[in-house]
């Protein structure tokens, strides 16, 4: 009986921890870089002011997103005068309990920080502002390696929006894709820096992060591509961009897609599953949805099954629920909203403006979608191919924040510009304006 006993509470110990390694965010996107969450319990009701804020700490502007790993964020903020700084506070309290800064100086048209760390084991990974990436032990505080991924492979003037990987860690590598003069795409062993593999430069910059998606079964890393830039480089010829999926062993091109026309590609590629990759931009650009189909000889190639401008999103990739992609799409001259399209492309609704959502963050939680709406409001949203089912919303966030001397980016971007990625964990939402970080009570 002692023995049934032990077991028992052995499994059930097993089961707590798997549980509680499951609520973690430790990268970009989630758990599993699709946005979605395991989290069960959302509260489906708010007090008038919104959901309980548990705490909040005072950050840099910018528009870079905090990661959860074991009881801890790990948020990459950034001063323009002092560098990129690693900031590690207590999931619980919002006590900050350590920091690590670099220099990174200079500074770009919508300054701050842009990217998202990763944690893995004992290290924390992050790619700053100048395309530092480092790698820091979450125990000592130090770090054990580092690279610049833009200027240590050829690179120059940064940039138009500087560099804005937010790094994928992929059994013993971490993978870039920074697009530098002498390196596209990049694999680092995780624990030494020393490089694995790295593919050529692909033709133009990206701002899109990696991406994993199953073709046959197996891994493909995809990587999209911006098209030239017809607005800050007019000296360059102007090109399309590409999609390409790589092995994730050697990083050779398995296929590509040279039709994609965005000068700005921010959202990484979404898995539609099937052998299907979705790949939404903005800037007066939308959609396009490939097939991935696997010939004879063992090569591939990259089928368009649809590509059209009335579904996007801005800076972030679509999520996938049930059959149905939702994504924000507002571009410098379009408004509309939050988007519902399905899988051959048919779009079913458009909130426009009423409401409006622009450059938001959303998440996928307990079959529900809490988003940003890139301004003030948190939505809790039932998400639905009938029409825009809102369940409860609240003024969260501040407005303004920005640098009020860079007056092209308050007159693209607008006054209020709270667009960094947000994070789920142990019931807790994690969301940002250009002034604080807070810490919000979203589920049982």
């Amino acid at each position: 009986m002692k023995r049934i006993n032990l077991l028992f509470t052995l499994l059930f110990s097993i089961c707590c921890l798997s549980g509680s390694f499951a609520q973690d965010w430790p990268q970009y996107l989630g758990p599993n870089r699709n946005s979605t969450s395991p989290q069960k319990g959302i509260l489906k009701t708010w007090p008038a002011n919104g959901p309980e804020v548990l705490w909040t700490v005072n950050v840099g502007p910018g528009y870079g997103g905090p990661v959860i790993k074991d009881g801890k964020v790990y948020l990459l903020d950034r001063d323009d005068k002092t560098g990129d700084i690693m900031r590690c506070f207590d999931l619980s309290t919002g006590k900050e309990l350590w920091k690590y800064s670099y220099e990174a100086p200079g500074s770009v048209m919508f300054p701050g920080s842009r990217s998202v760390p990763a944690v893995d084991g004992n290290y924390v990974y992050s790619v700053g502002h100048n395309g530092d990436l480092y790698c820091i032990n979450i125990n000592t505080h130090k770090p054990v390696w580092n690279i610049n991924i833009w200027s240590g492979f050829g690179g120059k003037q940064l940039p138009i929006w500087a560099v804005t990987q937010c790094p994928l860690v992929y059994g013993d590598m971490v993978i870039v894709s920074p697009q530098a003069p002498e390196a596209g795409v990049i694999a680092f062993n995780k624990l030494t820096g020393k490089i694995i593999w790295k593919t050529p430069y692909m033709g133009n910059e990206s701002y899109a992060s990696p991406a994993v998606v199953k073709i046959d079964g197996k891994d493909h890393i995809v990587v999209v591509v911006s098209s030239t830039n017809p607005f800050g480089h007019k000296e360059l010829p102007q090109t399309p961009g590409k999609i390409a999926g790589l092995d994730p062993s050697t990083g050779k091109v398995l296929w590509e897609y040279n039709d994609w026309i965005c000068h700005i590609s921010v959202p990484s590629a979404v898995d539609a599953g099937e052998n299907r990759v979705l790949v939404a931009g903005g800037y007066e650009h939308g959609v396009v949805m490939l097939k991935i189909e696997k010939k004879a000889d063992g090569t591939f190639s990259a089928k368009e099954l649809f590509k059209h401008n009335e579904f996007g999103d801005h800076t972030k990739p679509p999520i996938l629920h049930n059959g149905y992609f939702y994504a924000q799409f507002t571009t410098n001259n379009r408004r509309d909203g939050l988007v519902c399209m399905d899988m051959n492309g048919k779009i079913m609704w458009k909130t426009t403006r009423n409401p409006l959502f622009d450059k938001g963050s959303m998440i996928l939680a307990d079959g529900l979608i809490i988003a940003t709406d890139g301004r003030t409001s948190l939505y809790l949203i039932e998400p639905d191919p009938s029409g825009f089912k809102p369940v409860a919303t609240a003024q969260v966030l501040s407005e303004g924040g920005i640098n009020e001397g860079d007056q092209m980016a308050s007159r693209v971007g607008g006054s209020t510009q709270n667009w960094a990625p947000i994070a789920l964990a142990e019931g807790k939402l994690l969301i940002r304006d250009q002034k604080r970080m807070l810490c919000l009570r979203i589920a049982k």
